[in-house]
């Protein structure tokens, strides 16, 4: 299993990647250097920023809950802190959502996705 690193401010998550095509270019994209997105609050259960590359989508209908990493239209990260409904392709799963849901709190954060 491989596990991603996820900084929110000063708050530090792992999560385990998925495995399926998207979940591992995501993995080789932070091989080189961490990536860093400005995510911003939509409808108030889940934080979206753009990637800036386009990942290999597999979208399908998912219910997304808290700790959900997904990929959205090939080039947005989704971070869920609540549940949804959508077409997904999901990345990854926060491990332990202690301090997950006041990380997300307000409006844009700053996250630093990598890998050890």
């Amino acid at each position: 299993m491989t596990k991603l690193n996820v900084q929110i401010g000063g708050a530090a998550f792992t999560a385990t990647l998925e495995e399926n095509p998207a979940a591992d270019a995501f993995a080789e994209l932070l091989q080189s250097a961490p990536v860093i997105i400005t995510m911003r609050d939509y409808s108030g259960f889940e934080k979206v920023g753009a990637l800036g590359a386009t990942l290999p989508a597999d979208d399908s209908q998912l219910t997304t809950h808290a700790g959900d990493i997904v990929l959205y239209g090939g080039d947005q990260i989704v971070l869920f802190y609540g549940s949804n409904s959508w077409s997904y392709t999901r990345l990854g799963k926060v491990d332990d959502l202690s301090g997950w849901e006041d990380a997300l709190d307000g409006d844009d954060v700053s996250v630093t996705f990598s890998m050890d």
